[in-house]
């Protein structure tokens, strides 16, 4: 099969390589669509430690099962998948408290740090083990599917945070994720919606998408302005969804007393953490990691409408064309949203 293949850091190729093995529990997934996700971009120059070449990185991904494995029930050739980006163990002890994300020895596709390699979808093929799948309706586009797991992302961080209509949500970041933030907040009817970001076109974005109202910290004072939108308290929550200081920061110094601030965002290994302002203001601060059940709820709101990926979709390309895409967006990621590399 053809792959995109990370050879070294900012070097990849396009290049034969053998269709993987599949496990008694496994299927083989004919890929037919998958997302550049940020984090791909910033492992691509080794600078999240996540990306070890030589590697095979994609893990937003949907296809149709090639080849299923001899002990697989209840799924078949043909069928017309999507599957989490977390490889996890059914049976250890996070798991069985229904923590599977946590799961001991978890693994993501598409990375390779120094616990270990694990190949993903920009490939004609991915081997997956069945209990990550999910099935697709046909009203579900292969790249609609492949914007399923960033979606799921927004929502187990939303089932993380106590949410309370009548209040204030600040998101700080306008990228992918945020923006699927503000429209998950909008479809559960929460009341006021704040935006954060350093660009105009992705706050606009944000709007049209749901925020009710947007700040640049480039021309705007965000804390005076946040304070004059929730009477001087701040918001009740914030979401997290870029990963460095001073968007943590923003988050942290934004919230109420008693407030939560939700992270998502994970570029940088470490941040700077303003410790007195948590302790003394009693906030609540978590992080969400990666998806533990909220496929279902992700699909169906995206196949009601309920979720817009299309107008974050800003480009499709054959994988092939893969590498050209990424820098790309690493040179024009401030205007680019999602990208999605099609192998077959």
């Amino acid at each position: 099969m053809k792959a995109l293949i990370l050879k070294e850091y900012n070097r990849f190729a396009y290049e034969e390589v053998p269709t993987p093995d599949l496990g008694p529990q496994d299927v083989l997934v004919q890929v037919k669509a998958c997302g550049i996700c940020g984090s791909d971009v910033h492992g691509m120059d080794g600078s999240t430690g996540r990306r070890i070449p030589p590697l095979i990185m994609g893990h937003e991904a949907s296809g149709v099962i090639a080849k299923v494995g001899d002990g697989v029930a209840d799924w078949a050739e043909g069928d017309r998948v999507t599957f989490d980006s977390t490889v996890y163990s059914v049976d250890d002890w996070y798991a069985r408290q229904g923590l599977y994300n946590l799961s001991d020895n978890r693994q993501v596709l598409g990375v390779s740090c120094t616990d270990y390699r694990r190949h993903g979808a920009f490939a004609e093929y991915v081997s997956v083990p069945q209990h990550i799948l999910y099935r697709l309706s046909d009203s579900v586009s292969f790249n609609h599917a492949a914007l399923v797991e960033p979606v799921s992302i927004v929502l187990h961080a939303l089932n993380l945070t106590p949410l309370r209509l009548h209040e204030t949500a600040l998101v700080v970041g306008s990228g992918i994720i945020g923006l699927f933030v503000v429209q998950a907040l909008r479809a559960v009817g929460y009341r006021q919606i704040i935006a954060v970001d350093l660009e105009d076109h992705k706050l606009d974005l944000a709007q049209r998408l749901g925020a009710t109202a947007s700040l640049n910290p480039r021309r705007d004072d965000i804390s005076a302005s946040i304070r004059s939108l929730t009477e001087g308290r701040g918001a009740d929550v914030a979401f997290e969804a870029v990963g460095l200081t001073a968007a943590v920061k923003t988050a942290v110094e934004n919230v109420r007393k008693g407030g939560t601030v939700t992270l998502i965002g994970n570029v940088a290994p470490s941040i700077e953490l303003l410790l007195q302002t948590v302790v003394t203001r009693q906030i609540r601060l978590q992080g969400s990691c990666g998806i533990c059940g909220e496929y279902p709820m992700a699909l169906d709101m995206i196949e009601k409408g309920s979720i817009h990926v299309d107008e974050l979709i800003s480009a499709t390309a054959p994988l092939a064309d893969g590498a050209e895409w990424f820098q790309r967006l690493r040179s024009q990621g401030n205007t680019l949203m999602k990208v999605i590399l099609n192998p077959t």
